[in-house]
């Protein structure tokens, strides 16, 4: 059979192996998007208090992942750290690969929050007295996600079409399901297509709920 025709019985077999991957890609995204957004604030936070070393090491950090390829950073997680001793599971490096890696992106959006308060605001809350718990939860933060939000939605998007890298370590997410049937089969033309519809039919409905969601904010 020609390499390059179509098999629609081989390409709909292939359905059930790549919902596995599927549902690797999917936890990889979602772990990966709390570590970065939760990493993200830390930068942030570490950052604009301005604290001595520790705001110049965040904003270090956060200058060196951006700058860094992020398969780069993938395999330093998974084939360099167990040199020192620090060995991790696939899925386990790759979430935190991931995480990490746009931590820094996220720390830049939380920023532009920040400073997209108006300085008023703060001053209100000084003239008032307020616990600085109170100021955070209930004036600023609220303030800051309607901001922020649409952007870190479309961080997320990218980080699921970004999860396929994860194969490149042998996390048998939904990217490596295609290449390894390919391998098996000598046929790439079905897997591949398959699981790139696959990546759109779940990344662009994201797309349209969270132009919904910017709009719902603005």
């Amino acid at each position: 059979m020609n390499a390059f025709s179509w098999d629609w019985a081989y390409a709909l077999s292939l359905l059930p192996r790549l919902a596995r991957g599927l549902e690797l890609t999917v936890l990889a995204t979602l772990a990966g998007s709390l570590v970065a957004a939760a990493l993200g604030f830390v930068w942030t936070m570490v950052r604009i208090w301005r604290l001595p070393v520790l705001s110049q090491a965040a904003s270090g950090a956060v200058i060196f992942l951006r700058g860094t390829p992020l398969i780069v950073q993938l395999f330093f997680w998974f084939y360099v750290l167990p040199l020192a001793g620090l060995k991790l599971s696939p899925l386990t490096a790759g979430i935190l690969a991931l995480g990490i890696y746009y931590s820094s992106y996220m720390s830049e959006i939380y920023r532009a929050g920040l400073e997209a308060v108006p300085p008023g605001q703060w001053e209100a809350c000084l003239v008032l007295s307020l616990p600085l718990p109170r100021v955070w939860l209930g004036v600023i933060l609220p303030q800051i996600a309607r901001i922020v939000t649409p952007m870190l939605a479309t961080y997320v998007i990218v980080m699921f079409k970004e999860s396929a890298l994860l194969s490149t370590i042998t996390v048998t997410e939904m990217f490596w399901q295609a290449m390894d049937a390919g391998y098996e089969s000598f046929r790439f033309v079905e897997p591949i297509t398959m699981a790139g519809i696959l990546y759109w039919l779940i990344s662009y409905p994201l797309a349209i709920l969270f132009r919904y969601v910017e709009r719902r904010f603005a």
